[in-house]
């Protein structure tokens, strides 16, 4: 079986001459020879990176998928490349709809007719690693619509053995590829294998839907579905079914008499709210996972894949994206120095004037026309050359914005990313670092202290009332002067901490 499968994608490989492709930049030797000779019988005009996506699209929807991936990594691919690439979709068609029942029988352990008061076998979406069916749950009414999305049989023995074949490529390339072990294409396999198996996994993905929606409870902007918990197995998800218009339907979205410009607007505080509020966002919003409701907000499907930043992530992306339209360069390299993205060791000064090199000629035109993602994706190619560690969840919040930016400008070609974007990014800057910053940090902290202040007499009286080792001596009596000349803070921390109490009862 294995074999078939490396027979197949050798052949395919040699079809589109991906060999030609790795090999095209190598030193003169028996491998590049080799190549040569296979070019009489292919026709290798057409351009490299349209010849790459035609090859895996034929290989299927696994290695489709991991094109997909692969156009995020953008500090590693070529341009041409990772364009190209980006321009992949699921196209897969849908499995037997008796497997779907069958699926549903095993993951239940009862027919879909006893599960469900109606269940409509014919598929409404379908990609490769499920597809979605309507059905209704069975209540009194049996009103309540549902959307089943239900994992393709067999899928985890297919990728496994996909996977383990693209790791075999991927230590063939860091061996016969001069630039081999710069793209690390084993680390890129084993991040592609992470995604996928994450995706495997329904309740993973119901979770995530779960927790998007809480963030937005009551929103204005967006919807998130309903998951039914009861009814959600790792291969069986049930959410609510939502009704809307597919973003990428504009004419449609117009005759409905929805403001595109404001419905551009607001994709983008959507986004800026998910990874500066919470640091946790959807991280594939493409236009097909895009619905709109009658009332202009937002509809988010497919919650396989998020993305999620710590706090210092957060302060130092917003550090950075103000940095740069204020071109504040020294304070964008210092920032990547600062937040261990760049080595410690690098000179501020030579990155300072790499970026400015990179960054100076995008501001000669309008901010309206200025791409958040394509100044993002120079700072990465920038990096590549002062050894910065791309962290993985970056890539991931470069293609989502990528994907937002585009979506925003389809609706509204005239949108200014940074005009929206700034004011909520200095006033998430300033809820940060400013007094309601230190307000916020108390209150966070207030039960941790709320406990260990009254403790500390007792604590100390411990400590004074234990015989100290001769060679601690010192040490207590520091200690026991540190104490008193505290004890002024502590009566201040303790009305500090009755004040926000009463705010926060107010």
């Amino acid at each position: 079986m294995r074999l078939f499968r490396l027979l197949k994608i050798a052949s395919v490989a040699s079809r589109y001459g991906l060999d030609e492709l790795v090999l095209e930049h190598e030193p003169s030797g028996r491998l590049v020879r080799l190549a040569n000779t296979l070019q009489f019988w292919r026709d290798l005009s057409t351009p490299r990176a349209m010849r790459l996506r035609l090859a895996l699209e034929a290989l299927g929807p696994i290695f489709v998928k991991f094109g997909q991936v692969l156009s995020t990594r953008r500090d590693l691919l070529p341009a041409d490349i990772a364009d190209e690439l980006a321009k992949l979709q699921d196209r897969v068609p849908p499995f037997d709809s008796q497997l779907a029942l069958r699926e549903i029988e095993k993951a239940y352990g009862q027919p879909a007719t006893e599960v469900f008061a109606e269940f409509d076998a014919v598929p409404v979406a379908s990609a490769s690693i499920a597809q979605v069916h309507f059905a209704r749950l069975k209540e009194e009414d049996g009103s309540h619509e549902v959307a089943v999305k239900i994992l393709r049989p067999n899928m985890l023995s297919v990728i496994e053995h996909d996977l383990a074949l693209m790791d075999s490529f991927a230590i063939l390339l860091e061996k016969l590829w001069s630039d081999g072990k710069r793209l690390k294409p084993r680390e890129v396999v084993a991040e592609f294998a992470k995604y996928l198996r994450d995706e495997l996994d329904l309740m993973r993905e119901a979770a995530n839907a779960s927790q998007l929606r809480r963030n937005f409870t009551d929103s204005k902007l967006l919807i998130v579905p309903e998951v039914h918990w009861d009814w959600c197995t790792s291969t069986v998800m049930v959410m609510e079914r939502m009704q809307g218009t597919p973003i990428s339907q504009i004419e449609r979205l117009r005759e409905q008499g929805i403001n595109l410009s404001k419905l551009s607007e607001a994709g983008v505080e959507i986004f800026f709210t998910q990874v500066f509020r919470d640091g946790f966002f959807h991280a594939d919003m493409h236009p097909g996972n895009i619905f709109v409701h009658a009332d202009a907000r937002y509809i988010a499907l497919d919650f396989g894949i998020v993305g999620t930043l710590t706090d210092t992530d957060k302060n130092y992306l917003a550090q950075n994206f103000l940095a740069f339209f204020r071109r504040d360069y020294k304070r964008v390299a210092e920032a990547h120095i600062e937040s261990g993205w760049a080595p410690k060791d690098t000179r501020v000064d030579e990155f300072e004037a790499a970026i400015r090199a990179v960054c100076e000629p995008i501001f000669d035109r309008p901010l309206k026309d200025i791409s958040f993602g394509k100044v993002l994706l120079r700072l990465f190619q920038t990096s590549r050359r002062f050894n910065v560690e791309i962290q993985p969840q970056l890539v991931m919040l470069q293609k989502t914005l990528l994907n937002i930016e585009g979506l925003g400008r389809q609706l509204d070609p005239e949108l200014d990313l940074w005009k929206t974007a700034k004011p909520f990014l200095e006033r998430w800057m300033s809820e940060q670092v400013g007094w309601r910053g230190v307000l916020r940090t108390l209150r966070h902290e207030a039960p941790y202290l709320a406990r260990t202040v009254p403790q500390l007499p007792r604590l100390v009286h411990q400590a004074l009332a234990r015989e100290p080792a001769p060679d601690l001596q010192p040490l207590l009596e520091r200690l026991i002067a540190t104490q008193r000349r505290q004890t002024a803070w502590l009566a201040a921390i303790a009305l500090l901490l009755a004040a926000l109490l009463a705010l926060h009862v107010h």
